[in-house]
């Protein structure tokens, strides 16, 4: 009998397990399925709005949206590509450091950077304060801060190591060779890295550009902290201030699409990549060496890999520490704990949930592939491109609808005045994060062991727990690691959507600094730079391990 049992099981877990995936996918799409279902309630109310916002407000969200995307694209570009270039082509004392220095940006929010920024250099900063005391200037000393040029300077340095990252992986695969090969030809060094390193790169530039702008369109913190009118700060206008669900639903609709554009050219970027980079490696059996510099060109190398880490960490958390220990005395260390104590059992909850969540549906890809769990894949991948504010909205707006139908249901309740719509909104947004992991440990399982096991007589949930699950433990780690430290950093999503009395670090940060207390806003800030520090630390040892 018991026997009879498990074979039914194991006939019937096959399909409930689909089952169950496909519900949890269509979770993750709503949001996106309700902005398009919010259209096909379109009559002349929406085309009002639709065309009041044409006339007011939409052409400063577009024109700003555009402009600051342009500006952040050539930054991180420029920044990028030259770090990358200097810590792969070329060999200067140093260079091993600055390889891992340069990745220390990414634990660092760009709504903190903005904080520390504004701080330090306002008209009743203390370097403006120095300056008019100590030599006699008066007025302002630097130009404002926070406007678009302030934006650009903190996505910039905030983000560049997307394209820091993938244009050094592109560049280590097969540069180092192909420009060693020019040299004996007898091209100059400037031609080897205009004609050999660039166009080797350039996939590599445009998916980390793509990443990058994904996120100056997401981001809210900055944004809102600066004044600056984009479409992320206008979603919440509309919705929070203006109470109009409409009109938030319209222009996260526009702003899904043009992340969806960038979506495209990222993964578009990423074929080329993965073309370009092909067979790459050893030449010849000797691996090539980086062209070794001197005098100036040391100084050079030095300046490129040291201004964007002392720009984009180093001198923002000085700026933070100053107020930190001003006031230390003054500090709100009781509720600073609680505020801890919220944001680690969000974060370690929605880890926990997507983490699971991933390796199901790995398991489910590794067991059964096919295109329903290859269409579920990708379903799920689209949710960490998908903004906070447009999962606000797109969470929100189903409600809605819901309490139209049915006044008495408690729906609204459970999703906004408890954890469960936080953890919802964290899922759809960050399981994409842990699936990409739980893939990559996959990726480095050969098949050969699942035959095996099942010669053997292992299968089904056996053959996740005693084959699969003991070589996915790093990846699984790594997996929650991540999605844990990208929660305690959301901020849009957890701005809207967190239960009552449970505010969190990232909350915190940012409305104390929206108030102007600075300094009471440093403690919450660089916890968050903490944590956001150990998946860096992870990172840079990745990289640097052979193989």
């Amino acid at each position: 009998m018991p026997q009879n049992l498990s074979r039914f099981l194991a006939r019937a877990g096959a399909p409930l397990a689909q089952a169950v995936l496909l519900v949890f996918a269509g979770l993750l799409v709503l949001p996106v399925l309700a902005l398009a279902a919010s259209w096909w309630q379109f009559d002349a109310v929406a085309l009002d709005v639709l065309r009041q916002m044409a006339d007011t407000v939409l052409p400063e969200y577009l024109g700003t949206s555009l402009w600051l995307c342009a500006a952040v694209a050539l930054g991180v570009a420029l920044v990028g590509m030259g770090t990358a270039s200097a810590v792969t082509l070329f060999d200067f004392p140093g260079r091993r450091a600055f390889e891992w220095a340069l990745l220390l940006p990414l634990a660092m929010p760009a709504y903190v950077v903005a904080y520390a920024y504004t701080d330090f250099l306002q008209f009743s900063g203390p370097m403006q304060v120095f300056l008019r005391e100590t030599f006699g200037w008066q007025g302002r000393v630097f130009p404002e801060v926070r406007n678009t040029w302030g934006a650009v300077w903190v996505f910039t340095f905030s983000l560049y190591p997307y394209v820091y990252l993938l244009a050094r992986t592109a560049l280590s695969e097969r540069a180092a060779q192909l420009m060693e090969a020019a040299r004996l030809l007898g091209a100059p060094l400037s031609r080897r890295v205009r004609e050999v390193a660039l166009p080797l790169a350039r996939p590599a530039v445009a998916a980390g550009v793509a990443l990058a702008l994904m996120e100056t369109l997401a981001d809210f913190g900055v944004a809102s902290y600066f004044g600056i009118q984009t479409f992320t700060a206008g979603i919440y206008k509309a919705w929070l201030v203006m109470d109009n669900r409409l009109a938030a639903a319209q222009l996260a609709t526009l702003l899904l699409a043009t992340v969806g554009l960038l979506l495209w050219l990222e993964h578009r970027a990423q074929r080329r990549m993965r073309f370009v980079n092909s067979r790459g490696g050893r030449a010849g059996g000797h691996e090539a060496q980086p062209v070794r510099l001197r005098r100036g060109g040391v100084w050079a190398a030095w300046a490129v890999c040291a201004l964007p880490v002392l720009f984009g960490f180093v001198l923002p958390v000085l700026f933070m520490l100053r107020p930190l220990l001003g006031g230390w005395d003054e500090l709100p260390w009781s509720p600073f704990l609680q505020w801890a104590r919220n944001s680690l059992g969000l974060a370690g909850l929605s880890a926990a949930l997507a983490t699971a969540a991933a390796l199901a549906l790995g398991f489910a890809q590794r067991r059964q592939p096919g295109w329903l769990t290859g269409g579920l894949a990708r379903v799920v991948s689209l949710g960490y491109a998908v903004p906070g504010a447009v999962v606000v909205v797109g969470l929100l707006l189903p409600v809605g609808w819901l309490q139209l139908a049915a006044p008495d249901s408690s729906i609204g309740y459970w999703v906004t005045a408890t954890a469960l719509g936080i953890v919802w909104a964290y899922l759809v947004r960050f399981t994409a994060v842990a699936l990409q992991s739980v893939h990559s440990g996959y990726a480095r399982i050969p098949p050969s062991l699942d035959d095996s096991a099942r010669m053997l007589g292992t299968t089904g949930l056996g053959l996740m727990a005693r084959v699969h699950w003991p070589l996915l433990r790093r990846s699984t780690a790594a997996a929650a690691l991540l999605v844990f430290v990208d929660v305690m950093k959301e901020l849009p999503a957890t701005l809207v959507l967190r239960p009552f009395n449970s505010d969190t670090l990232a909350v915190v940060t940012y409305q104390l600094a929206r108030d102007e207390r600075l300094g009471e806003a440093a403690l919450p800030a660089l916890t968050l730079v903490l944590v956001g520090l150990i998946p860096v630390v992870l990172l840079s040892r990745t990289l640097r391990s052979p193989g």
